[in-house]
């Protein structure tokens, strides 16, 4: 059967497909060999919107946020199907140089302003924190 769902596309062009995830440690898992499972590097690269106001910049990117919410309901998905996942890390702590693409996508959950070399938290750094403080 086809899958006629319709995905979210990120900038770079890749489909948002959160239970791929599901399916990928499933699919290690019962190959047997190994004792446990880390996501070491899950993200995806949105227009990350940054304002100014009188808190100060906050950069606004509530794709990537939902990004997470929903691979890490997979990630819980899989630990309740018997499947030791033991880590999850997200990709990334900040915008960076990617060695295809330069400095245009923006994966991080700190915004990096590249001439000044600021950084700003963003709407989905502070939610990690949260998830993780809980």
């Amino acid at each position: 059967a086809k899958d006629h769902r319709h995905f979210d596309i990120t900038t770079m062009g890749w489909e948002v497909q959160p239970d791929g995830l599901y399916d990928s440690l499933a699919k290690v898992w019962a190959y047997g060999k190994v004792p446990t499972l880390y996501v070491t590097e899950n993200g995806a690269a949105f227009q990350d919107r940054l304002e100014t106001g009188p808190d100060g910049d906050r950069g606004h990117d509530p794709r990537r946020i939902r990004f997470y919410e929903d691979h890490l309901r997979e990630v819980r998905r899989a630990q309740a199907d018997g499947i030791d996942v033991s880590g999850y890390f997200c990709w990334s702590l900040m915008d960076n140089f990617e060695w295809a693409e330069g400095y245009v996508p923006r994966f991080g959950l700190v915004y990096t302003d590249y001439p000044t070399q600021r950084r700003i938290v963003k709407d989905s750094g502070r939610w990690f924190r949260e998830l993780l403080s809980a």
